[in-house]
């Protein structure tokens, strides 16, 4: 009887190793060495990444830091109206600079830059409103029918960007000029359809305070928009150059499309959303965002004016300020479902 033979190999471990396997070898070594070279151009490219992003957001801090540092010195010496516009110009080229850097940084430099912006804003609203000509103002007897006249907001800035609201106007008649104004709007108005138009709207502030149940229909660019104590109201607004602000509203419709958004102390709200920057809400509940679906004739147009690049929509990228877990969607605000969303306006 004859005994099959196999030849075997023993390795440097002890282990004995087949003719079949030891063939096999240099092919397994090839692959490893092969696998342990794309992890180390994995690290080397993550690493190269993060140096890029690194740089990036460095260029940004002292790219940021400087143009702030102008603004405020423009806002400071602002004893012209020469002045102030070139603080609003290089405040927007601000804003663009944080819109086209919002995707290598991180949330809290967002935030940081967000507020710094916030707060030029409401420093130039502020010069702007120092700077108003004096205007002569003729007191007008009251009649029955004017105590329950709607009051309109068309008077200098002071809130556009600040954190309290305008109260209501002085039972004054105006005199003068009022297209010289940077601040127009309504309020104290119940179950009205209100209107601005184009050259009504073109970079001016508007306020909208104290409304309930309104359609409020802005149909131009206004430079900023801010909705106070809101109840029940529609809001449909063509593209604003800076930022709109909403603060304690309820069960409110709005359309806008802005570089930034800023929600506060709002519940049962739609927001209908363009914006370049990510949104922000803070006490906040009850918030359903979608993607902006209004328009009217010269929309186009005001795009244009209004610098947003419509390219770049960030709707669903909210930060809660009142939500930090990573891990868990935010309970204070959701994306509206598809067939609830709203596609035709009028």
């Amino acid at each position: 009887m004859e005994t099959a033979s196999c030849s075997a190999t023993v390795v440097g471990n002890g282990d004995v190793v087949s003719q079949r396997e030891r063939s096999l070898l240099p092919e397994r070594l090839q692959r490893r060495d092969q696998e342990r070279q794309l992890e180390v151009e994995r690290r080397k490219q993550k690493r190269q990444n993060q140096e890029v992003v690194e740089e990036k957001s460095d260029f940004f801090t002292a790219a940021f830091a400087r143009e702030r540092a102008a603004v405020e010195e423009l806002l400071q010496g602002g004893e012209s109206v020469e002045r102030l516009e070139e603080a609003a110009a290089r405040l927007q080229g601000l804003q663009k600079l944080l819109n086209d850097s919002v995707l290598f940084l991180a949330a809290y430099e967002v935030r940081q830059a967000q507020e710094a912006l916030a707060q030029l804003q409401a420093a130039l609203a502020d010069r702007r409103q120092q700077l108003q000509p004096k205007k002569r103002f003729a007191f007008k007897t009251r009649r029955k029918d004017a105590v329950l006249a709607p009051q309109v907001v068309d008077a200098a800035p002071g809130a556009a960007g600040a954190e309290s609201v305008l109260a209501s106007p002085p039972s004054l008649t105006e005199e003068g000029a009022a297209g010289s104004s940077w601040l127009c709007g309504f309020s104290n108005l119940k179950s009205q359809v209100l209107e601005k138009r184009a050259e009504e709207l073109h970079q001016r502030d508007v306020l909208l305070t104290e409304l309930s149940n309104c359609t409020i229909k802005l149909y131009g660019n206004p430079n900023t928009l801010r909705l106070s104590k809101a109840r029940g109201c529609t809001l449909l607004c063509g593209p604003v150059s800076t930022s709109v602000f909403l603060d304690d509203c309820s069960e409110c419709v709005l359309a806008v499309a802005c570089q930034q958004l800023r929600v506060h102390t709002t519940r049962d709200t739609r927001i209908f959303l363009q914006v370049t920057c990510r949104a922000i809400v803070e006490d906040c509940h009850g918030i359903q965002f979608a993607p902006y679906t209004w328009s009217y004739p010269g929309i186009d147009r005001d795009f244009e004016s209004s610098g947003l690049d419509r390219s770049k929509n960030n709707w669903n990228d909210v930060d809660d300020f009142n939500w930090l877990a990573r891990d868990m969607a935010s309970p204070n605000w959701s994306v509206l479902p598809e067939e609830e969303r709203t596609t035709q306006w009028d």
